[in-house]
């Protein structure tokens, strides 16, 4: 049974019990107030019949009684019992009403009066029994047809059935059309989904105004597949930028490796040109697939975040590029700063700003790298990089003009973006004054330590 079926069936469901439940507590209620003025009624005449003593009368069927005078109002059947179930009534009275225990009782004075259903002579009667107050042992029993409130509570009955009838007929069809009214934005949902399952077209996206649930689970789906669909097209992007920088060593790599295993004698001087050739481009490569790796895993597997110095992690990074770029020097100023992220993330970035800083510095040249609040910033003092590179700078595989011919694979600094970005942060590259260029990477800064209070 589909989703739909069951929201319409307990819509309807509820819906029926409601009205089902309106039509008994009317029907209760009518029937209430209908038995309690006939009720009223007879408590009424037994109240005017005990007013005055009845008056006996002699017949030739035996003693009879009769109301006393003045009494009016409907009469009903009047009957007189004794303690020993003898009955007395009026003349005109022949229908004697039923006699049980707890009307010997009222007469003998054990219990108080009461009221009572009956049947005499085919018909069903409402009775009243109370105790007769000139006379010890006699009790007094008034009764009177219940037929019109039966005949009004049936009518009732057929009318509340026919309501009730209805009411659960037009019930279903609202639940029904309810269901499909409520569940319009899970029927797209479900078409949305079944249709990039099929197609693989991460563009659909599904109507989501309003504010209640199922709109924000739209909103969130569509959320999801632009996620979806940025991953996807970064993923292509990566492959297809990736191949295309593979694709040039690859080329001059395997251009080399024919000449040298062609058999041709070469002189010496070439031969060791083509192998130093060779093993340039496999560092190459190598870099490249290990920076692809990187970018991949940051996107993939953040790692686990934790409290990090930026200075104390800076500090090594700058006496790690010195030994590694001896004929540059490092001016730095670092200041106690606290963020909250992946320690080898944050170190690679690091370590990607300040070895493109040395890269782009002159022999002897100099590296101003300072900490502060979550900032990093290193400054060179090489050629700069002109204002039409600067926005592209951080791009995977981007390489500017001036630097076609310098080593590199054009990921090192897209990694530092992604690290910061990772990191709830950003970098931006900007002219130093005097020239240069100056590279600001913000994190998640947090206050110093206090070492004093640890």
């Amino acid at each position: 049974m589909s989703f739909r079926a069951r929201l319409a069936i307990a819509a309807a469901a509820a819906v029926a019990l409601a009205v089902v439940l309106a039509s008994v507590t009317v029907y209760v209620v009518v029937r209430n107030e209908l038995r309690g003025t006939l009720d009223s009624a007879l408590r009424d005449r037994a109240a005017e019949i005990l007013r005055e003593p009845l008056r006996g009368i002699q017949t030739g069927e035996g003693f009879s009684i009769a109301p006393g005078p003045g009494l009016g109002g409907a009469p009903g059947y009047l009957q007189v019992v004794s303690t020993n179930g003898d009955t007395i009534r009026p003349p005109n009275e022949r229908v004697a009403l039923p006699v049980t225990n707890a009307v010997r009782e009222v007469a003998a004075g054990q219990r108080g009066g009461f009221l009572a259903d009956s049947h005499v002579a085919d018909t069903h009667v409402r009775v009243i029994t109370v105790a007769y107050p000139y006379s010890d042992g006699l009790a007094v029993q008034i009764a009177r047809p219940l037929t019109e409130v039966d005949r009004s509570l049936s009518r009732i009955r057929t009318y509340l059935f026919v309501i009730a009838a209805i009411g659960i007929a037009l019930a279903a069809a609202l639940g029904l059309a309810v269901a499909r009214t409520a569940l319009a934005p899970v029927r797209r949902l479900t078409g949305a989904t079944e249709n990039v399952a099929k197609t693989g077209d991460l563009s659909e996206r599904i109507d989501a105004s309003g504010t209640d649930e199922l709109s924000r689970l739209a909103a969130s789906f569509n959320t999801m597949l632009a996620a979806l669909e940025e991953s996807t097209r970064a993923q292509q992007q990566l492959i297809g930028d990736a191949s295309h920088e593979l694709r040039t060593p690859l080329t001059s790599l395997r251009t080399n490796v024919e000449v040298l295993a062609g058999g041709r004698e070469l002189p010496p001087e070439d031969r060791e040109r083509l192998l130093r050739d060779v093993i340039e481009q496999l560092d190459e490569m190598t870099t490249l697939v290990a920076e692809l790796s990187e970018l991949a895993r940051g996107e993939l597997e953040p790692g686990e975040a934790e409290d990090v110095r930026l200075d104390l992690l800076a500090a090594d990074a700058v006496e790690r590029t010195r030994r590694n770029r001896p004929g540059v020097r490092f001016k730095i100023d670092l200041e106690e700063s606290l963020v909250h992220g992946v320690p080898a993330s944050i170190e690679r970035a690091v370590a990607n700003l300040l070895d493109n800083a040395a890269k782009w510095s002159p022999p002897g040249g100099e590296v101003e790298v300072a900490v502060k609040d979550g900032e990093v910033v290193v400054r060179d003092h090489g050629p700069g990089i002109d204002e039409t590179d600067l926005p592209y700078v951080f791009d995977r595989f981007y390489r500017a003009s001036s630097a076609r011919g310098m080593p590199g694979s054009g990921l090192g600094l897209a990694i530092v973006r992604q690290v910061a970005e990772s990191h709830g942060g950003e970098v931006r590259a900007e002219p130093g004054e005097g020239g240069g260029t100056r590279m600001i990477m913000r994190l998640n800064g947090r206050p110093p330590l206090d070492e004093t209070a640890a």
